[in-house]
C-alpha cells in the first residue's frame, strides 16, 4: 500500500471517531453549564477529558506502527 493510501485509512479512522464522538460533545457528566437571562456559559471538562484521552491513544497507536 502506498503512503498516501495509509494516510487516507488513518484519516477515514479518525473521521469515524469523531463522528461517534459528536453526538456526546457538551451532554457528557461533569460538562459545566449555566444560563442565566441572555448569558450563557458552557464549558465541556469532561468532554474535553474524553477527546483528550481518545487523542492520546490514537497519536500513540500511530506513533507506534510508523
Amino acid at each position: 500500500m502506498t503512503d498516501i493510501g495509509k494516510i487516507f485509512i488513518v484519516i477515514g479512522v479518525i473521521l469515524i471517531i469523531v463522528g461517534l464522538l459528536w453526538g456526546f460533545v457538551g451532554k457528557l457528566p461533569g460538562d459545566i453549564s449555566f444560563k442565566k437571562g441572555n448569558i450563557s456559559f458552557h464549558f465541556p471538562i469532561m468532554t474535553s477529558i474524553v477527546v483528550s484521552i481518545i487523542l492520546s491513544l490514537i497519536f500513540y497507536l500511530i506513533g507506534r506502527f510508523k
